[in-house]
């Protein structure tokens, strides 16, 4: 017997490589949200940790954007610390929880996250996964095997990424 249901095509995805400590990740938040709208459950957008050495508190806050994915809270709480760039600078891990709590999540997991290092092992694989495919700063996008580097410049590339996305999605239609 054959089954005469048609198989969904797969959802383009969107990696941003990204850290919570980059005033350029938080520049690029317009351009996320924009992708967002545009597109909806057509794509998927997905965070990638990218925690830079020159920033103290990223590969902390990488691990509390995952604690925060894991209550159903991500991406609120990564737009609310990327607004907080500055703040983070100063206040470094308690602002992670700060911002928890004021978005109504289990501040206290957060912190117990942060001490027991339970998402540590997402985040080193993200860090070496860009590495391996030539990511250098942040933000950077990878969709459709393509990377597209906004560490220097963003001009242009979310006009880029909506090209590629609207290729891909007009390839399912056919």
């Amino acid at each position: 017997m054959s089954d005469s249901h048609p198989v969904p095509a797969a959802v383009p995805v969107l990696d941003v490589w990204c850290e919570l400590q980059c005033p350029d990740c938080h520049t690029a938040l317009d351009d996320v949200r924009a992708l967002r709208a545009r597109y909806g459950d057509r794509l998927e957008v997905r965070l990638r940790h990218f925690p830079l050495e020159k920033h103290k508190h990223a590969f902390a806050a990488a691990q509390a954007a995952e604690e925060a994915m894991e209550q159903g809270g991500g991406w609120p709480y990564v737009e609310a610390v990327l607004g907080r760039v500055a703040e983070l600078d100063r206040k470094g891990e308690a602002l992670l929880v700060e911002v928890a709590r004021e978005l109504g999540l289990d501040a206290d997991e957060f912190d117990t996250a942060l001490v027991d290092g339970r998402h540590i092992l997402i985040v080193d694989a993200d860090q070496a996964e860009g590495k391996a495919i030539g990511v250098t700063g942040t933000p950077t996008y990878v969709i459709d095997g393509e990377r597209l580097d906004g560490g220097k410049s963003q001009e242009g590339l979310r006009e880029r990424i909506e090209e590629i996305v609207d290729r891909l999605l007009a390839g399912q239609e056919a």
